[in-house]
């Protein structure tokens, strides 16, 4: 890949930490609370109405918060059910932009981690790819920690495969999400065009107790 894009993780950071992230450069966050991105997104467009944001969903959707975030957000990086595509498709504004979709696979087989099974990614890519007010971006994923440099190039190594086979079908794929502090100089080695970094741009963050 030829260049990487820095996604600012301010999950639970407050909007004056958005805002001031902002002032230094950086245009494009992720939250994994959709009801709290929300609250946030209408927050910093108050401080700083000139500010020209992408708010990306990187956190799990159910089917009661569809509406919120194709509404709000720009891009979802974590579809991993065609269910909630549909339901992204049909509430997304008519007045808005196309939603621009990642599909989060579990790309590792981790029994905690959220996404599709890496057999069943071309069968969920195909009935996404053609949904209207959808356009189908790229992957995702967020592997099991690895203790060494060489398994989590290895497994990062995996998504990057999936990802050249889509396009190697004709997807015109041109994301990869994967990386995140602690592993992103494996998942840039790899292959990442994304990378998802909360620490790193804002610091420890405080416990989030609730979702």
């Amino acid at each position: 890949m030829d260049s990487v894009r820095l996604l600012a993780v301010s999950k639970t950071f407050g909007p004056d930490a958005v805002v001031q992230a902002w002032r230094a450069g950086q245009d494009a966050f992720g939250e994994n609370y959709i009801q709290e991105g929300v609250e946030k997104m209408l927050a910093v467009r108050e401080q700083c109405p000139q500010a020209l944001l992408q708010w990306h969903c990187i956190g799990p959707i159910q089917s009661n918060k569809t509406r919120l975030v194709a509404t709000h957000f720009d891009w979802v990086q974590s579809v991993d059910r065609l269910k909630i595509a549909q339901r992204l498709s049909e509430q997304r504004p008519p007045e808005a932009p196309p939603l621009q979709v990642c599909l989060q696979v579990n790309v590792d087989g981790g029994a905690n981690k959220a996404g599709v099974a890496p057999d069943a990614l071309e069968a969920l890519a195909e009935a996404v790819a053609p949904l209207p007010r959808l356009r189908l971006r790229g992957l995702m994923c967020i592997p099991e920690p690895a203790e060494t440099w060489e398994a989590q190039v290895a497994v990062f190594q995996r998504a990057r495969a999936l990802f050249d086979r889509l396009n190697e079908r004709g997807y015109g794929l041109d994301t990869l999400s994967m990386g995140m502090s602690e592993n992103l100089p494996a998942a840039i080695a790899a292959g990442s065009t994304l990378v998802r970094v909360g620490r790193g741009v804002f610091g420890f963050r405080a416990r989030k107790t609730t979702g």
